[in-house]
């Protein structure tokens, strides 16, 4: 039995897992973010709510990234945690085995483990959300790369500038990652919006532009025909160095299925493979994928 969580700037969510897909939801409470004295005491009343025998593991889906070599968790929007070698900290205080990996790594691996991914041998979960984020799973276990950072395709200059399919020149926009031309800028729900502001000096949510495309309006079509142009190229590429037999797509837009069906269409012309069923599909678990992704981050890695 684990007690898994799922940790952000707002709100802890806790459920008892007796395994992957195999939930109890225990509650949710307010994220202590300034002293780590409330964030562990926290922690262990959601312990002790779930009735989880004392001793049995730990398992935490947080906001952030997490060095695999160091342990050390940087998480901007949670003071009392950035820094930390969490999971060891954590089981220092609580007497328990703690396991952590950052939220992008629990989407995937609860999408290989009991979503879109299962029966596939590696899975690539890709966040198509605010920004855009990733992580991998092989074999049912989480993939960490150096600093903790492997899956991030949506940070390095990649995006191209000059576009026929428009045409139009796309600017190599500001990344929050310190960089600009960043996937992360023109990939996610905000850089549809960025894009339909280019082209055409609307300012509208993503929401309206993809139902307005779907509704067959001609400014909306040419805003979702470049942004699936400019997103799927770096997919393709990503797709070719990690080899995923899936992709989900999770975060709002992978809500919107049209959208993932044609950039599912325009990867798969892009790729080495040549492969006549979906690659790129819309995320099974749209509700509590961080816990989920959590239970399956410790019974990947041998808790019981």
């Amino acid at each position: 039995m684990i007690t898994c969580f799922d940790i952000g700037g707002t709100t802890i969510k806790a459920a008892i897992a007796r395994g992957p897909g195999d939930l109890s939801a225990v509650g949710r409470i307010p994220t202590p973010r300034e002293n780590f004295d409330d964030f562990v005491a926290a922690v262990a009343a959601l312990c002790e709510a779930g009735g989880a025998p004392a001793r049995s593991a730990v398992s935490i889906s947080v906001t952030g990234v997490v060095d695999p070599a160091t342990g050390t968790a940087t998480v901007a929007n949670i003071a009392c945690i950035d820094g930390r070698t969490l999971a060891a900290d954590l089981a220092d205080r609580l007497d328990r085995p703690v396991f952590v990996a950052n939220d992008a790594d629990c989407f995937a691996l609860a999408e290989a483990h009991a979503g879109a991914g299962r029966g596939h041998r590696v899975v690539f979960g890709a966040i198509l959300g605010t920004g855009v984020g990733g992580g991998i799973v092989a074999d049912g276990k989480l993939f960490r790369g150096g600093g903790g950072l492997s899956g991030e395709w949506g940070h390095g200059t990649a995006v191209a500038t000059e576009v026929a399919i428009t045409p139009c020149t796309v600017p190599h926009f500001e990344c929050g990652c310190g960089q600009s031309g960043c996937v992360d800028t023109i990939g996610g729900a905000r850089g549809i919006e960025r894009l339909h502001r280019l082209l055409h000096g609307a300012d509208l949510p993503s929401t309206a532009i993809i139902a307005a495309w779907q509704a067959g309006d001609p400014q909306a079509l040419q805003t979702i025909n470049l942004h699936v142009e400019l997103v799927s190229v770096p997919l393709a590429l990503t797709v070719n160095i990690v080899g995923p037999d899936i992709i989900p797509v999770g975060g709002g837009l992978g809500n919107a299925h049209a959208l993932v069906a044609r950039l599912d269409e325009a990867v798969r012309s892009r790729i080495l493979r040549r492969i006549d069923r979906p690659l790129v599909v819309p995320a099974q678990l749209t509700v509590d994928a961080g816990l989920i992704g959590a239970a399956s981050l410790a019974f990947s890695e041998g808790a019981a």
